[in-house]
């Protein structure tokens, strides 16, 4: 006798319930940038164009330390439910990705 398959409809992205504050905040990334770039254009002082360049990096990780914990808390948990290969799977990705975090 074989086992019957529970058929799952696809939950959308952990970062759904957040995703317009993700959008707010990569608007004002974008922004930051911009300033950047204008800050290069007008020949501004170094260490002001530094301080910008680190805020910066500080928002961009910020924006992915909290998609990587909506993955966890979502994405993750959703498919330890299912089976182990899909967990392990998604397990393995969340991993790779705190890899490339911890590099960059």
């Amino acid at each position: 006798m074989s086992t019957p398959t529970v058929e799952t409809t696809p939950t959308p992205h952990g970062y759904i319930t957040d995703k317009q504050k993700y959008l707010n905040r990569l608007k004002r990334i974008e922004g930051q940038a911009r300033g950047i770039s204008r800050m290069v254009g007008e020949e501004q002082y170094c260490i002001d164009i530094l301080t910008q360049i680190s805020a910066l990096n500080s928002a961009l990780q910020a924006v992915a330390i909290g998609l990587l914990d909506d993955h966890l808390k979502h994405c993750v948990v959703d498919a330890a439910r299912m089976d182990g290969n899909q967990a392990d799977q998604k397990i393995k990705e969340a991993s790779d990705a705190i890899a490339r975090l911890v590099r960059s």
